[in-house]
């Protein structure tokens, strides 16, 4: 009896049209049966959002309708693509939850603001295997070549071992000539932020606008984290929980005379 291939869904916070995915379907139409559902915009820094103020649609793209390759764009955030490909549209809970790649970095605090690790982590939640992949190149044209070797056996390990509950991966590759790669580090998040600035400006009636920039600072030294090993020509791999409970603080606080 032939073994079942691997159901795998795809999705993004680029949108469906994005050379990321692209490339991301195309090796993981190697590893099993692929379904996409990835959001019919650009939905970068939208986190976690769901939408829950306005109607979502979901519609299948003719083209891509074979039997191991089905594809969906969806008006909602991330979040709400993984949600309505597990309710609605997939015929059985995923094996594993692939997103991206992203255009960018989303290493050290990043990754609360992601749409795809926020799509990783929905899928997490769900109880399925899930990694979000993302290149340190913002071009629209970036080369993504180099990431397949990576993206492909990080994958395949993923299925073949498994992931605890409530964890996902987060994979950032750099921008690098395959060459150049040194390998892959499994590391912690390394402890930066971003020193934010708005540029304010008034419009033609008078009103006034901003546009957020700002600084990436990591003053992170250790050798153990994601910037560490990008900065030094791996592939960063951190395993990431959405319990966001502080645990080591629990005792303490329980000292606290809230009940005095």
């Amino acid at each position: 009896m032939e073994k079942q291939k691997p159901l795998i869904l795809v999705t993004n916070d680029d949108g469906i049209t994005a050379p990321g995915i692209r490339t991301l379907i195309s090796i993981m139409q190697e590893l099993g049966d692929v379904v996409v559902v990835a959001p019919d915009s650009p939905q970068s820094g939208m986190g976690h959002a769901i939408t829950v103020n306005d109607t979502i649609y979901c519609d299948p793209i003719k083209e891509f309708q074979a039997d191991a390759h089905k594809e969906y764009r969806c008006s909602g955030t991330p979040a709400d693509c993984v949600k309505i490909a597990v309710q609605e549209i997939m015929q059985r809970k995923p094996d594993i939850c692939v997103s991206g790649i992203n255009h960018g970095s989303n290493s050290s605090i990043n990754v609360i603001y992601s749409g795809t690790m926020s799509a990783a982590v929905e899928a997490g939640v769900e109880g399925i295997p899930a990694i979000g992949f993302s290149l340190l190149d913002y071009s629209i044209d970036a080369d993504f070549s180099h990431c397949e070797t990576y993206v492909k056996k990080i994958t395949q390990e993923v299925l073949q071992n498994g992931l605890p509950k409530g964890v996902v991966l987060n994979v950032n590759i750099p921008k690098l000539k395959a060459s150049e790669i040194r390998g892959i580090k499994v590391g912690r998040q390394a402890n930066a932020q971003w020193v934010e600035d708005f540029d304010k400006r008034t419009n033609p009636m008078g009103r006034d606008y901003y546009w957020l920039s700002g600084e990436f600072v990591n003053e992170d030294k250790g050798e153990d984290t994601d910037e560490w090993a990008l900065a030094n020509g791996y592939v960063s791999v951190v395993p990431v929980q959405f319990d966001l409970t502080a645990h080591h603080f629990i005792e303490k606080l329980n000292g606290w005379k809230f009940n005095a």
